[in-house]
């Protein structure tokens, strides 16, 4: 038997104050990555060790009030995990930096401990977990969940993080199962070539197609929204912050967008798995995709030409994920 790791997310169902604390301990994890990677990196030569790293942590937290909502050991965690998986040569991260808000950095708060979560089953469909400051949140249950209940699978939860996306706010748990060492396919080999008419053409002949995104009714609806916060984009004083009905447009479009991307991931995951069941070998032709997608604009000495049918084919191209 050997370990597997995978992650599982699910929907929280949260009241308004609890949505209020998660939205204050993720502004508090953003400003207190900052202030660690300043402090880690101030030192020339020699790193502080976590010693004093987590003393300056605790300091931090009575020079700064609003930093004492967070549980401060999960984000000391998860800035040194950073750094490692940045010196492994075999770990596409890169170098940790901070996280600023004209970026919109992904809110998040990890969980510190697993056992003080205490998840429980309630119904087919639900869950309840407990989150340091927050207290009892009940969950979507989509997926057992290993050393869960009693007809759960054998393995156990090792980890959790909190994230926000256009739909709300999500848990993400990191479990660890045992399974059986996969055997060697016997499978065919299979070349595969991407496009944006047909998704995946396979070189045995068949092919991998997949419907809009977006239904017509939706599509539209998108494309008013859009046109709707350009004007209020266009109304707004320069150097100043949305209104409320501006953002609230901007809500609407990020949960359309998000819609599709879902919708997109959802088939991309489907495909590939089948494609890994039925062949042995998988090539994929390498593509300079950055490269694809620049503008034809040029500059003013040199205009570009067809530059708006060029980037109806970079969004083409942006909708389809080829490197995902």
């Amino acid at each position: 038997m050997v370990k597997r790791q995978r992650g599982h997310k699910a929907r929280l169902e949260l009241t308004c104050e609890q949505s209020a604390i998660l939205q204050e301990q993720a502004s508090a994890a953003i400003t207190l990555w900052n202030c660690l990677h300043a402090y880690w990196t101030h030192f020339p030569g020699r790193r502080p060790t976590l010693a004093q790293a987590d003393q300056a942590i605790r300091q931090a937290r009575t020079d700064v009030p609003f930093l004492a909502a967070l549980p401060a050991q999960a984000v000391l965690k998860t800035y040194r995990q950073a750094w490692e998986n940045f010196f492994n040569p075999g770990h596409p991260a890169k170098r940790p930096t901070f996280k600023s808000k004209k970026r919109r950095p992904r809110l998040a708060v990890d969980v510190p401990q697993v056992r003080t979560m205490r998840i429980v089953r309630l119904s087919a469909r639900w869950g309840q977990l407990s989150l340091p400051m927050v207290g009892r949140v009940r969950f979507r249950w989509t997926k057992p969940l290993p050393g869960v209940g009693k007809n759960s699978p054998a393995g156990k939860v090792t980890g959790a993080r909190l994230v926000k996306d256009a739909f709300g706010w999500s848990i993400v748990f990191r479990t660890e199962t045992l399974v059986q060492p996969a055997a060697p396919h016997q499978g065919e080999q299979v070349g595969i070539d991407r496009g944006v008419t047909v998704a995946l053409a396979l070189s045995d002949g068949t092919m991998r197609e997949h419907g809009p995104w977006l239904t017509g009714r939706e599509t539209g609806h998108l494309r008013r929204l859009e046109k709707k916060s350009a004007r209020q984009r266009a109304a707004r004083p320069s150097k100043t912050r949305p209104s409320g009905r501006e953002q609230r447009t901007y809500h609407q479009i990020a949960r359309l967008r998000a819609k599709a991307k879902r919708r997109a991931v959802y088939w991309q995951h489907q495909t590939t798995t089948g494609l890994a069941g039925t062949f042995a070998v998988i090539k994929v032709e390498e593509l300079a995709i950055l490269n694809m997608v620049t503008s034809a604009k040029g500059t003013i000495e040199a205009p570009g030409r067809n530059v708006a049918q060029k980037a109806g084919l970079n969004r083409s191209i942006s909708g389809q994920a080829w490197g995902r």
